[in-house]
């Protein structure tokens, strides 16, 4: 090697029981407790197209940024995967982090602010096992939102009730991870093994295209991931249409809808110019535009996750108990 690499061998790392935790097991919703705070058209309309990609048998993907199980809402994405409503779960590097120290303590997050500035930020023992799920998952040629559902449930986690990897791996749901090498904190750790990454992570890709090439008549959620969602849904759905042309199908009837914080503006169906700073919001131009151009529908729905995804949730079981079909 021309250049000198860090030596990880030096690093120390401490248990998670010595960790200041922001977020806790009480802190989750129950989805008994869900409501619609939010009174927002567009959540409702979501709400609809949601119900009735359900009722017809359609794909229901769902995909999610951390700050949604950071939020206290990972009791209703199980829930919404339990009653067979979602049935494909795409998720960054961190949301793994945090389901995986929930389902083992019961708590996780913790202050960047504090932990950086002594150099023990993300370097707690136990959540680098999930470094070792993931190259048992490689060295089997599995995904890794498989791969670590699978240790999480089989090693029977005191609160796997609340994990979305172990219900997904329980349930044979797919829970795909889509990382990049450097963005999480397992990449600190001595047992990180940069090809594993890229080997589940990438099986988990072609599991997601192939969710994807179903995708005609149901409907995607992008909730809270501004760069991984839009990207990785892009190129799933490209490969997709390349098989389905060929073989003379299409896939273009669905349904789109991004939660998020940004104030956006009114009519939001055609791409803004590069002049404008929205441009570079992937959402806006990738999943609300250029993915449904040809016979989809999309929604934007603005506010904070816990108020839209408890919203989201209720109205959806509103309209399925109406139709009889969930209690």
């Amino acid at each position: 090697m021309l250049f000198p690499t860090f030596d990880r061998s030096q690093i120390q790392l401490k248990p998670l029981a010595e960790r200041e935790h922001l977020v806790r097991l009480g802190d989750l919703l129950q989805p008994a407790d869900a409501r619609d705070e939010l009174h927002d058209e567009q959540v409702e309309k979501v709400a609809g197209v949601v119900a009735t990609a359900y009722r017809g048998g359609a794909q229901v993907v769902l995909m999610l940024g951390a700050h949604v199980v950071k939020c206290g809402l990972s009791r209703l994405v199980v829930d919404l995967m339990q009653r067979g409503i979602v049935t494909h779960v795409a998720v960054n590097g961190a949301v793994t982090i945090h389901d995986f120290e929930l389902a083992l303590v019961g708590a996780t997050s913790e202050s960047v602010a504090r932990y950086i500035r002594e150099g023990q930020f993300g370097l707690w023992q136990e959540t680098g096992r999930i470094n070792d799920a993931v190259v048992q998952g490689a060295r089997e040629g599995i995904g890794m939102g498989e791969a670590i559902g699978r240790m999480i449930e089989q090693e029977q986690f005191p609160h796997r009730d609340v994990s979305i990897l172990a219900t997904g791996f329980r349930l044979r749901i797919p829970v795909t991870v889509h990382v990049g090498i450097g963005y999480d904190i397992l990449h600190e750790h001595p047992n990180c093994d940069g090809a594993a990454l890229g080997a589940t992570s990438y099986t988990d890709f072609l599991v997601f295209a192939h969710t994807i090439s179903r995708l005609e008549g149901g409907v995607l959620l992008n909730y809270g991931t501004a760069v991984m969602g839009p990207e990785v849904f892009l190129k799933a759905l490209s490969m997709a249409r390349n098989v389905a042309h060929r073989r003379g199908t299409q896939i273009r009837v669905f349904a789109t809808a991004v939660f998020d914080l940004l104030t956006l503006g009114g009519e939001l169906n055609d791409e803004p110019p590069k002049s404008d700073p929205r441009y570079y919001f992937r959402p806006y131009k990738t999943v609300l535009v250029r993915t449904v151009r040809d016979g989809g529908l999309s929604y934007y729905v603005q506010g904070d996750h816990r108020l839209t995804m408890p919203a989201l949730y209720w109205h959806v079981m509103r309209l399925l108990r109406a139709w009889g079909l969930q209690e």
